[in-house]
């Protein structure tokens, strides 16, 4: 008897339409391609306006997802964008590059027995439609309170907190170490996954909110903390980042074409090297690549790879795919472009010629054992399992450490063993009278919509201070 064919889902999700793999693996042209307007407003019809919407908990920033997605069913999409933004100054950023599926997706009620709304594709949608069509007009912001605000670092939580904090009347400055702001929105997620000029407009929006926006101005060098006090700030949120690289320390590592993916993410993305000839930024260009990691900035640096000219690229990582970090879309895509995955597989010496240059590597098979610290089972090397991998190019993206070029010369400020900032989880606050802190400066590397979290919370914590006092 042949088997009883699957019921087909009632109101399946609508997917977003991407581009071939094929295609895409040579370009740095967004892989997603966006919703129409019919397909926006079928997807929002999906969402079951609960009274008590799971979603909302998820969200770190705590945007009322149902009540933007009910504008989008109605076509209300100028209304829908406004509503976002009392809750997200970021909204197209945080559409593509939210882990949603863990977050608000993860608790959608529709996904119990199908597929959840997707949220992120329909925030997505919302500012992208307002980016095109939109008037241009701003919120409101409450009357001027007099007060002045320093903001260092310009990445998802110092953005995050800006745009809060304009909004509630205060005088606001944006303070960036390099020569365009975004942080790693800029420097470290590629073109195609999050285009330049999308961030640039989004924060164009904080500057046409009033925001002032100094580049180029790396505190903790160029001015201290202090001296921000004394012309005038009246409080101080710290946002500088996780961005210092981490390597293996295995023997041949000073071997040339081996290079850290802070580097060589920054290099194509915030330098533009993708666009060679027409900017002059040197980068790699590996035929065999290998990247060590697999979380977000592993896929982002392989798939990089393959985009600027690569013949092969292997992903090497030491446990097995379930332990893999990297948000499953990104992973897909990768495998999509013809990334290969060597699973279970730790590298252990790199291999160079007489000229001092890369060759390949050693590696040794790896199997699962108890689980560490982190939760995840330990990888245990198998005893004479070495085999070796042809490479001209390795960017190692095991992880970063702290920012280090303001917090050691602020000795005020309490550090924790691994050089991040101390300061309370609920309201950012440091050791030092008047500073604030979050995002990976203070919990190490995370994902974007986490520190833009910490930036609420610290947002709302500094409001308090400056209108009633420490």
């Amino acid at each position: 008897m042949a088997d009883t064919p699957a019921k087909p889902v009632k109101n399946p999700r609508i997917p977003m339409p991407e581009q071939d793999p094929k295609v895409r693996a040579r370009n740095f042209l967004e892989v997603p391609t966006g919703y129409t307007h019919k397909m926006a407003q079928d997807e929002a019809a999906r969402c079951l306006q609960c009274k008590k919407p799971a979603c909302v908990q998820g969200c770190p920033v705590g945007v009322d997802i149902p009540g933007f997605i009910n504008l989008i069913a109605e076509g209300e999409m100028t209304k829908a964008i406004r509503h976002l933004w009392t809750m997200n100054a970021l909204p197209a950023v945080c559409g593509r590059v939210c882990p949603q599926e863990i977050q608000c997706e993860g608790l959608c009620v529709v996904g119990k027995k199908g597929e959840p709304v997707a949220i992120g594709n329909l925030e997505r949608y919302c500012a992208d439609y307002e980016r095109a069509h939109g008037t241009g007009e701003l919120p409101p912001k409450a009357a001027p309170t007099g007060k002045k605000v320093a903001v260092v670092g310009s990445g998802p939580s110092g953005l995050t907190v800006a745009g809060d904090l304009i909004v509630r009347g205060h005088d606001v400055t944006i303070y960036e170490a390099f020569h365009k702001a975004g942080g790693v929105l800029v420097y470290g997620i590629p073109e195609f996954r999050l285009p330049k000029e999308i961030v640039a407009q989004e924060i164009n929006f904080l500057e046409r909110l009033g925001v002032k926006l100094i580049c180029n101005a790396v505190v903790g060098r160029t001015v201290s903390l202090d001296e921000l006090f004394d012309e005038g700030y009246d409080a101080i949120y710290v946002g500088v980042g996780a961005g210092l690289p981490r390597f293996m320390n295995i023997p041949g590592e000073n071997l040339v074409g081996i290079l850290s993916a802070n580097e060589y993410l920054t290099r194509a993305n915030l330098m533009k090297a993708y666009k060679f000839p027409d900017v002059d930024t040197p980068i790699p260009m590996g035929k065999k690549v290998v990247v060590l990691g697999a979380g977000n900035v592993a896929m982002d640096a392989a798939r990089t790879a393959m985009r600027l000219g690569a013949d092969n690229v292997k992903i090497v990582y030491r446990r097995s795919r379930e332990e893999m970090p990297a948000r499953a879309a990104e992973i897909h895509h990768a495998e999509e472009e013809g990334i290969e995955m060597f699973l279970l597989t730790n590298p252990t010496t790199y291999l160079g010629n007489d000229k001092g240059r890369l060759t390949g590597m050693v590696c040794l098979r790896m199997e699962l054992g108890e689980p560490d610290d982190s939760g995840r089972r330990r990888p245990v090397p198998i005893k004479g399992s070495e085999f070796e991998i042809e490479c001209d190019l390795c960017i190692v993206a095991v992880g970063s450490g702290a920012n280090p070029l303001l917090t050691s010369e602020t000795p005020d400020m309490r550090l924790n063993k691994w050089g991040y900032i101390i300061a309370e989880e609920k309201t950012g606050k440091t050791t030092k009278k008047g500073v604030w802190a979050g995002g990976d400066i203070v919990t190490g590397a995370a994902t974007v919509i986490l520190a833009m979290g910490a930036g609420r919370q610290a947002a709302t914590s500094m409001h308090d201070y400056l209108m009633l006092g420490w």
